[in-house]
């Protein structure tokens, strides 16, 4: 079984994952505290964009094709090579939702 280092931008923390468990997984395990809600790859709470490296992630219905290359839900990244995450990034069209919910909340 093949374990990669993952690697996350800021925080010094650093953990060994098996290409067989989530990300999510193994930061629980270690005690390192990330950010997840619904555990199925669907809320986006444990998103994570991908700064160095590769991951299998098929069952993360909550991204589109090519945010899934850029960033990663720690509840179904399994590492296929070492990773550097950047935990709390969400993919733009979640940033663009955010940004427009604030919009019209200003128009009220």
């Amino acid at each position: 079984m093949t374990e990669y280092t993952v690697e996350f931008v800021g925080t010094g923390e650093e953990i060994q994952v098996s290409e067989k468990e989530t990300v999510l997984s193994a930061c629980i395990e270690a005690g390192i505290a990330q950010e997840y809600s619904c555990r199925v790859g669907m809320c986006l709470a444990c998103s994570a964009e991908i700064v160095e490296g590769d991951v299998t992630q098929p069952a993360a219905r909550g991204l589109t094709e090519e945010e899934a290359e850029n960033y990663a839900l720690t509840c179904m990244a399994r590492p296929q090579s070492d990773l550097v995450l950047d935990r709390g990034k969400y993919p733009p069209s979640i940033e663009d939702d955010a940004a427009a919910g604030a919009a019209a909340a200003d128009d009220d």
